[in-house]
């Protein structure tokens, strides 16, 4: 499948709007990822945001859904019932995503060996070698999804399906910044030195959150991701440069 398909016409988008707790509702698009669906969400934020709609605190878009936290009534918020008849009401509007996403950014990966160590087991899992697995996931764009778990950690996608790897069974205390990992057809970049389960295929000398920098985080929600593969002497050379 193409990751950077054509997202859905607002005729053919449906939704389903659900309490999650009190002070939460969640905007549902489906439970498919792929990239139509990831563009509403972000478009279906983006015009939440921009609805400035009173009692809500934050707009935060997923895979598939989009979390919308606010105050409840009892502290001169919206109920329940009356914010999601309002949310209904604007995204009958139109939500249509805009296709062509955002920046196009590549990222330089250093594959395999000390920086990928995971990289000939995803092989044998995938059914091809090590430098088949490089292009499969270095070839096509790839659509930066959403941040989560940690500041500026970003989960793209979605791979060709023999990239379609499970987690691994145990994960790692520590895994250190920059790394490239893959699992269930997506990939994060790991922004620091973080606990991780995903299959590390390689690393990128980038510098993915820095709070001095505007913004803080490398990548965005929406953003085209093309991961050039590179030796690790360009590793060394691109890191060195950036400090």
């Amino acid at each position: 499948m193409n990751a950077l398909s054509e997202p859905p016409s607002p005729a053919e988008t449906s939704w389903r709007i659900l309490p999650q707790g009190d002070r939460c509702l969640i905007v549902s698009f489906g439970d498919r990822i792929d990239a139509a669906v990831g563009r509403t969400c972000l478009a279906a934020a983006a015009r939440l945001r921009d609805a400035r709609l009173p009692g809500v605190t934050d707009v935060v878009p997923s895979f598939v859904a989009v979390a919308v936290h606010y105050r409840p009534g009892a502290h001169g918020g919206p109920t329940y019932a009356q914010l999601a008849e309002r949310i209904g009401q604007l995204l009958a509007e139109g939500i249509r995503a805009d296709a062509s996403g955002g920046r196009e950014v590549d990222i330089p990966v250093c594959y395999g060996g000390e920086h990928g160590p995971d990289l000939d087991e995803v092989a044998r899992a995938a059914g091809l070698t090590p430098e088949g697995v490089i292009e499969l996931h270095s070839q096509p764009r790839s659509m930066v999804f959403m941040l989560g778990f940690a500041p500026g950690h970003a989960y793209l996608g979605v791979h060709d399906e023999k990239l379609n790897i499970p987690r691994r069974p145990s994960p790692r205390t520590a895994v250190p910044a920059g790394a490239v990992a893959v699992a269930n057809r997506q990939t994060v970049i790991y922004p620091n030195r973080l606990p991780g389960g995903w299959n590390i295929i390689g690393a990128t000398p980038l510098t993915m959150f820095d709070p001095a920098r505007e913004p803080a985080a490398l990548l965005q929600p929406s953003d085209s991701v093309r991961f050039v593969p590179i030796t690790p002497e360009e590793f060394d050379r691109i890191r060195e440069a950036g400090r």
